[in-house]
Formats: structure tokens, sequence, C-alpha cells
């Protein structure tokens, strides 16, 4: 104790990095892009809870499981639209969207662009 009844101080040191990022899951994500990916398919990759998942997602990138795949599928997208001769169909699958509709909805919706601009 120090004078006066304070306790003494004592510096201890942070713990050491766990590797809680999900970098290796959304890495993953991308490359499977053109299937159907659940916050569940996801926490398994990760090997947590679809709550813990879905908290750790938003603080590292500010978005939902789902907000975060769909913005990736959009920037898929455009890549193949602009760098390839696929046909929209082509494009849609290859980009995780279920029809060429889904594609140009979200496509429209998030860079106000058609896929033929």
């Amino acid at each position: 104790m120090r004078p006066g009844g304070q306790a003494q101080f004592i510096a201890t040191p942070l713990p050491p990095e766990t590797g809680t990022s999900l970098a290796a899951t959304r890495a993953w994500a991308l490359d499977r892009l053109h299937e159907p990916l659940t916050r569940a398919d996801l926490a398994a990759h990760a090997t947590t809870s679809v709550r813990t998942l879905t908290r750790r997602f938003h603080d590292e990138t500010g978005l939902s499981p789902p907000q975060w795949l769909l913005h990736q599928r959009v920037i898929r997208a455009q890549e193949l639209l602009e760098t390839t001769d696929l046909p929209m169909d082509q494009v849609a699958r290859l980009s995780g969207f279920a029809t060429t509709h889904s594609l140009r909805q979200h496509l429209s919706r998030r860079t106000g662009l058609t896929p033929s601009a």
C-alpha cells in the first residue's frame, strides 16, 4: 500500500492479439460470391456464432454481412461488365445474383448506372 491507503498501481501489458479479424472469412467469401452465402455460412467459416460474427463484421467493415456481400457482388458485376463480353445472365450468376433483373436493380441502386452504361 502507498501512503494514504492508496493501492500500488501495477502496469499490466495488453493481452496478445488473438487473431479476431474476419479478414480470412471475407477472403473466403470473395472466392464464393457466386454461391448463396448466409450469415450462418460465414459464422461457420469464422468458427463463431452468428451474433458474434455480425457484431465483429460491423466493427471491421461498418456493414452487416449481407450488406457487405451485396456490395462485393455489385463490385464483381461491375468488374465483369467492364472487362469481359459475358452475357448479362452469366455476369449475374458469377456475381451471385439470382437473376439479371436483380443485378440490374442492385447495380442501378448502388451506382446509379445501368449494366449497359
